[in-house]
């Protein structure tokens, strides 16, 4: 009996030695090696100073800015969930119909325009930083008139879009996404 407790001592001991030091250790240097800037959190800094994550949906609740997709979470990272809430939930519909109205009156548009999905449902993590650039052109009169551009400012506008567009990932997965925190840092720069 005595020789398998010290067995199992020394079985505990050298897997948390691997489990919990070497493995990590391990993963952690080749992730700094091949992919620095996400495996520390893609930060990004404005003026020395951190002021989000390129990788990390932020709120934005002024007119001024580009709206990110909804968060289940309110964009809190520390618990990155979603509502679980089924298709038969009556919530669900509540919450949906509600996020529709909010978006068709903040955006003065038809209430038979087609809203994309992402502006509706959260996202799975409640994190998503992406919205299709469907959903950003939705938004583009809205911007325009809040902060008083010209129609040359309103081309720049559209112009921005278009080069915040991130193409498919290894040009077969996923759609083509426009990350609306950096967006909207490139908005600001619209003078």
């Amino acid at each position: 009996m005595k020789k398998q407790i010290t067995i199992s001592i020394k079985f505990l001991l050298i897997m948390t030695l691997l489990t919990g030091i070497v493995y990590p250790a391990f993963l952690t240097g080749i992730a700094q090696v091949t992919f620095n800037e996400k495996a520390n959190g893609s930060i990004y800094l404005k003026d020395g100073e951190i002021i989000g994550s390129k990788l990390i949906g932020q709120k934005f609740d002024s007119s001024a800015y580009f709206w990110s997709r909804p968060s289940a979470i309110d964009y809190n990272p520390v618990p990155s969930a979603a509502s679980n809430f089924g298709p038969t939930s009556t919530k669900l519909l509540n919450l949906s119909n509600e996020r529709r109205a909010t978006f068709i009156a903040s955006n003065n548009m038809q209430d038979t325009t087609y809203i994309p999905v992402e502006m509706i449902f959260a996202s799975g993590s409640g994190l998503d930083p992406h919205t299709s650039a469907d959903a950003v052109e939705l938004q583009v009169k809205r911007i325009v008139k809040v902060r008083h551009f010209n129609s040359t400012r309103e081309q720049m506008l559209y112009d921005l879009i278009n080069k915040n567009i991130e193409k498919r990932q290894y040009g077969i997965f996923g759609e083509e996404r426009i990350n609306i925190f950096l967006l909207n840092i490139e908005l600001d720069r619209i003078k």
